[in-house]
């Protein structure tokens, strides 16, 4: 990865002090830009889900750190693009949505993200705009003849998107190899609308980013900037961002905070320091102090880490909640509210545990729920279970009106029969 220039300016020395900082397309200029004026800036999101998961999360914090910092954030939701499909570490090509899909996922993405940045009408308030305002009313033949004479397929087909697939001789569409024209366009058209200079990405998006600064500087005559992010990884290697049971989501209703802040608590010890920097708004200085800590103290540091975290994207009240009650759900062992909660009617009662086990997502399949009673990890109401034919019967719930179900130390869930 290559080492940050040394900024001058607040947001850029912060971006980089916080371990963010991979590429930049001008850095001694946006340096004397961000040190002069207001910058506007924006990261685009494609509404392919409804909810934003953690691998969005270093773009999200580098507009919350752009706000912070006195610039205005532009959040701008793919509702035009996410029609083509972008390319960009795909295997296959996407799957298309319909316009009500795309809406609805733009609409539940947006609303899961509320805590993360201030939206208004101030100078430095965030704003969101869909790119379907514009791409939606663009004419063929005019867009070609006025936008599309600026790109070089043979440049085109070296970006990393596009070459990879063409590498492993797997399909690539028309219809994503535009993506990267709109992607530069949607640069173009921010910089007219509202002022906007710089566009910040993950690195896997710096072709595109490129694309849209030459296309500023040939439509405009205008100096556009790309400022991009590393790769997140674990120690280990692993890419960031993935759980056993899948995507780490940032909306409660796909992934309780109860959840999400165990995430952050699973972290593997060389990466507390990386994440506190990256994830929260934390103090360096104490950041520092936290991430020297060593065996149990640093246990501790991870669960600041998962409440930070968590308080970010969930707020601090559902924060400070979920870290209490896994305070007392691991200290005191006990069914605290506030776990992951399910509702089976009681007319499924009683009900086998293998199969309870498999509903509740504690495990995906009999097979792993008996090797885990087995290895005597599998807990009705804190009490072992030992025979993989018993069954959980509805009067098993206990004065709090629900079952409590646990998978080891780590994994919990309350059963309530309706």
């Amino acid at each position: 990865m290559p080492s940050a220039p040394a900024f001058r300016s607040d947001f850029l020395r912060i971006f980089a002090e916080r371990g963010a900082y991979y590429d930049c397309s001008a850095p001694d200029d946006l340096d004397a830009l961000f040190g002069k004026e207001r910058v506007t800036a924006y990261i685009g999101f494609d509404c392919t889900a409804s909810s934003m998961h953690i691998g969005n999360l270093v773009q999200l914090m580098t507009l919350r750190r752009l706000q912070q910092a006195g610039h205005r954030p532009i959040l701008l939701m793919g509702g035009g693009t996410t029609k083509l499909g972008d390319p960009s570490g795909k295997d296959d090509v996407r799957k298309l949505l319909t316009t009500e899909q795309i809406d609805a996922n733009k609409k539940s993405m947006v609303a899961g993200i509320s805590h993360l940045l201030k939206f208004g009408d101030g100078p430095s308030d965030a704003i969101m705009i869909d790119n379907a305002q514009w791409l939606d009313q663009l004419e063929y033949i005019p867009f070609l003849r006025e936008i599309g004479r600026h790109f070089s397929v043979n440049r085109m087909l070296t970006m990393e998107s596009v070459k990879i697939r063409l590498e492993r001789e797997q399909a690539l569409s028309f219809l994503e190899f535009n993506y990267m024209v709109c992607q530069a366009y949607d640069f173009v058209e921010l910089y007219k609308r509202y002022g906007c200079r710089l566009q910040s990405c993950g690195s896997d998006q710096w072709g595109n980013v490129v694309q849209g600064i030459e296309l500023g500087r040939r439509v405009e005559n205008q100096q556009l900037f790309g400022l991009s992010t590393p790769l997140i990884t674990t120690s280990s290697g692993a890419k960031m961002g993935k759980s056993v049971s899948g995507a780490v989501w940032l909306n409660a209703d796909m992934l309780s905070p109860y959840d999400y802040w165990q995430f952050w608590r699973n972290t593997e010890d060389g990466d507390v320091g990386k994440f506190l920097r990256l994830f929260t708004d934390m103090k360096v200085a104490e950041i520092a102090r936290l991430e020297s800590l060593q065996g149990a103290e640093l246990n501790e540091a991870k669960k600041i880490l998962a409440t930070e975290a968590t308080a970010i994207v969930h707020g601090r009240k559902i924060a400070d909640e979920v870290a209490e009650t896994s305070r007392r759900t691991f200290e005191e062992g006990a069914a605290a509210e506030g776990l992951p909660t399910i509702e089976i009617p009681k007319s499924e009662f009683p009900i086998g545990v293998l199969t309870l086990a498999v509903k509740c997502g504690l495990t995906t399949s009999n097979g792993e729920a008996r090797k885990l009673i087995a290895n005597n990890g599998l807990k009705i109401n804190d009490v072992a279970v030992t025979d993989p034919t018993a069954t959980v019967a509805a009067s098993d719930a206990t004065s709090g009106g629900a079952i409590k179900l646990s998978s080891g130390r780590k994994k919990h869930v309350l059963v309530k029969p309706s």
